[in-house]
């Protein structure tokens, strides 16, 4: 890892070294717990007695992190990013330790949601604190590194989960945190304190959070309880989706109203942010719903087994970093930024068109190189609407424009998933779809016979689509020039 030229005067390029290091560290924290709990979950519900509430240990710890993205945002520009990360460090720590002690499934539970308390800022924290140290040209190639963590613990997250369930203990998966955080919070902490300060004072709206966090929660919630355990017009699923409308609509009155909102409507009025956030929602939402329900095509119509069809998802994986590698690189040295993800939005979109038209008929050859050139083109939007967006705000508001960034990105990513279930458990037969989980379902279909390839070419036309959105989002932002220069501190050091 280089860097060309210092980004600020009063760090050194070690010094910047360091503190990229550490916040990738810290971004790992986040994203292999995302990954390294899914294939312990059998191991885990055996050992504990209790296989019901199983799913909540996943659950729980997205409702939690996502609800607090935008907090964590704001108060980075309130109390400053060292201060902010390490409380998300800490309480993300203290919440692993309580995992792996929890004697029962209901303080696993319980711990999992402090859990990701902590774990809901460490991603927008680090990408705000590289916003802080890097001018907006140079920093798209540093997306690329932030795109080889995400890969890197999607693949040796369940590698790792299943090797610790089975060969050690299920809780060594929550004891490994306890390192990561350590070398995370000491790479830090003291470097840290040396950060240009860009924060002013502000008010948190608290009123403003909770009408977004039951929004939320409600929404997620109705998004992961509906299909496989409730019906999507069932009663219970119906009253979650109104619950969360109501409160979004109290939620827009209290940004109109509030004197300070907690996210400026003047930064969700950008049209830089706000094409670049819509642009984000889709890509990101596509490409975690193949990483979702590929293994059920590659299982069910491949005949795969499940270490297969991991292994099997790899190109898809590389293809992103490679495409978010080459994107980021690229913005750094020529001025129409966006012709590299418009030209390979388009390769997405025509790939998974022609995956759409017959994917069980495809040699699986042909098929991993269609989807390995999608995911590479969804890769080359992943920098350039992330430093698009920080580069359209102030940087006294960069906290608040990220973390608003992020939850926006994985609430619609939550959504475009949840239609890929959606068609997938549409378009199953009723006994397969009910009670079944992902894990469970390649299996069934492939026992039972069923033509899975048929359900398929309608999850490929959505993420077609899916993909065709993303290209029209990005079209409609505006390519501002980029900034050369870190704008200085406007306070005094920590």
């Amino acid at each position: 890892m280089t860097q060309s030229a210092p980004a600020s005067s009063a760090l050194s390029p070690h010094e910047i070294r360091s503190i990229i290091i550490g916040v990738l560290v810290a971004m790992f924290l986040a994203a292999l717990d995302q990954t390294i709990v899914a294939t312990a979950m059998p191991t885990i519900g055996r050992v504990l007695g209790d296989f019901e509430n199983l799913p909540w240990v996943v659950t729980i710890y997205l409702l939690t992190s996502t609800a607090v993205t935008p907090l964590y945002g704001k108060m980075a520009d309130i109390a400053g990013r060292r201060v902010t990360l390490l409380v998300a460090i800490g309480t993300f720590v203290a919440g692993s330790i309580l995992c792996a002690l929890a004697p029962t499934m209901l303080t696993l539970i319980l711990a999992r949601a402090l859990q990701g308390l902590g774990g809901g800022g460490l991603i927008s924290l680090a990408q705000t604190i590289i916003a802080d140290i890097i001018p907006p040209r140079e920093r798209a190639r540093y997306q690329a590194y932030f795109a080889t963590v995400f890969v890197s613990s999607s693949i040796a997250g369940p590698v790792l989960g299943g090797f610790m369930a089975e060969k050690l203990h299920w809780s060594v998966i929550f004891w490994i945190n306890l390192p990561l955080g350590l070398l995370a919070f000491w790479m830090t902490n003291s470097v840290l304190r040396k950060l240009p300060r860009h924060e002013r004072p502000h008010r948190l709206d608290f009123l403003g959070s909770g009408l977004m966090a039951v929004a939320t929660i409600a929404l997620l919630l109705a998004l992961s309880l509906g299909g496989p355990h409730y019906a999507w017009t069932s009663a219970p699923i119906l009253g979650l989706f109104g619950l969360s409308a109501l409160f979004w609509i109290a939620f827009v009155i209290r940004l109109r109203t509030a004197p300070e909102p907690l996210i400026p409507t003047e930064i969700l009025a950008n049209p830089v942010v706000a094409a670049g956030t819509i642009a984000a929602c889709f890509g990101m939402g596509v490409f975690i719903g193949m990483t979702i329900y590929m293994p059920i095509l590659l299982e069910g119509v491949y005949g795969l087994t499940a270490s297969q069809s991991g292994l099997a998802l790899i190109p898809m994986m590389v293809g992103t970093v490679t495409g978010a590698t080459l994107s980021g690189r690229l913005m750094a040295r020529i001025t129409h930024y966006k012709r590299p993800p418009l030209i390979g939005l388009a390769v997405s979109t025509l790939c998974f068109g022609l995956i759409a038209i017959n994917p069980q008929a495809l040699p699986l050859a042909v098929l991993e190189i269609l989807l390995t050139a999608a995911s590479l083109g969804i890769g080359t939007m992943l920098p350039v609407t992330t430093v698009a967006i920080q580069n359209a705000v102030l940087q006294h508001q960069m906290g608040t424009a990220t973390g608003a960034m992020n939850f926006f990105r994985s609430l619609g990513g939550a959504l475009i998933v949840a239609v890929f279930g959606a068609i997938v458990m549409g378009g199953l037969p009723a006994d397969l779809a009910a009670n079944v989980t992902i894990e469970t379902l390649a299996k069934s279909i492939a026992a039972a016979g069923s033509d899975i390839g048929s359900v398929f070419r309608w999850v490929f036309l959505a993420a077609a689509f899916g993909s065709l959105a993303t290209l029209c989002a990005l079209l409609r932002m505006e390519e501002r020039p980029l900034r050369t220069k870190v704008e200085p501190a406007s306070m005094a050091m920590e």
